[in-house]
């Protein structure tokens, strides 16, 4: 599971290896990390100066980056939020597209689920946005995560990020799995943050691995912590 900053900062390329290793068998991650992503994929770079850009309101106006996104979540949100754009970046031949998440899941046949709040990214802003589309979208994504979920016996949750969507996700995910019976207790879970946050905390660390499995926080900046985790998986 991933938030936006770790795509920023430039480790989808070791996201996308590990994917390719067997290492990560579903990606999950907050609407701002696939916004990252597309962007990535269509110029080679995603960044905003936010703070200059929001005294005008151009802040989150790209149209390239709101209007193909929602044209793919309108088109597609059958398919799910994550698949949808996966869709648009194979269709579109964007010319970055080996740094996608989203494409290289669709190649590699990984799920990759993308878990939205209305009004959180910027996509949002464009008159192209269609709330009931992205609600069916990420909707049916979250009954893939909770599939993944339900089958997590003996398996390892990472949060890379995400303060707050994912950890919440994951716990009602968790919730529906142990409703239904399945063995989702013994798991191994882990936190990768550069600040100590509340939800990933209590709704990663502490809560899911209560009644069985172990929980990790780890506090370093992504640039760091990611490598090194790579380097221990690939090379250990």
């Amino acid at each position: 599971m991933i938030g936006g900053h770790s795509i920023k900062v430039g480790l989808s390329r070791y996201i996308i290896d590990l994917i390719k290793k067997g290492f990560i068998t579903h990606l999950a991650s907050n609407g701002s990390a696939s916004i990252h992503d597309f962007e990535l994929a269509l110029i080679g770079a995603t960044s905003e100066d936010v703070l200059n850009q929001i005294k005008d309101g151009s802040f989150g106006m790209a149209e390239e980056t709101g209007g193909w996104m929602n044209q793919a979540i309108n088109r597609n949100a059958e398919k799910g939020y994550g698949s949808a754009i996966g869709t648009m970046i194979e269709e579109k031949n964007l010319p970055y597209k080996k740094l996608s998440l989203a494409y290289n899941c669709l190649k590699l046949k990984i799920p990759y689920t993308v878990h939205v709040a209305i009004g959180t990214d910027i996509i949002h802003q464009h008159p192209s946005c269609d709330g009931a589309r992205i609600g069916l979208a990420t909707f049916n994504d979250f009954m893939k995560f909770t599939d993944t979920v339900c089958n997590l016996d003996k398996g390892v949750v990472l949060n890379i990020g995400s303060a707050v969507i994912m950890p919440e996700v994951f716990l009602k995910a968790l919730s529906i799995s142990r409703n239904l019976g399945y063995k989702t207790h013994n798991i191994t879970t882990a936190n990768f943050d550069m600040l100590a946050h509340y939800r990933p905390k209590v709704n990663i660390v502490e809560r899911p691995t209560a009644h069985g499995g172990i929980g990790f926080d780890f506090r370093e900046k992504h640039e760091h912590s990611i490598p090194s985790l790579y380097s221990a998986l690939v090379y250990s």
